[in-house]
């Protein structure tokens, strides 16, 4: 599913109180990344994370290459973070109710 113009602005805002919860490091995008970004991800639907500066990676290029696997949609790319996000199919957590 394509998030619109208005989701993504509803996700942004959203994302403007969350701390960075996953770091892209040194290692780039690594198994245990993945799999650490796929739960908190099923577990709260929206994530932000940060690239590190001796990251080979380029903060854009690491977002999509850890959306990729994990089948979330990059909301938000600034600076050295990005925000994430993907419907959970968790019952027993607050879903996000997009606009």
């Amino acid at each position: 599913m394509e998030l619109t113009g208005r989701q993504i602005r509803q996700l942004r805002s959203m994302a403007n109180r969350l701390e960075a919860t996953i770091g892209v490091g040194k290692a780039g995008i690594t198994d245990a990344v993945v799999r650490q970004t796929d739960s908190a991800l099923e577990a709260n639907e929206l994530v932000k994370c940060s690239v590190q500066g001796t990251s080979g990676m380029d903060t854009r290029e690491a977002a999509t290459a850890l959306a990729r696997p994990t089948h979330a949609q990059v909301v938000q790319v600034i600076g050295h973070k990005f925000v994430l996000y993907r419907t959970s199919q968790r019952e027993d957590i607050e879903h996000i109710q997009l606009v």
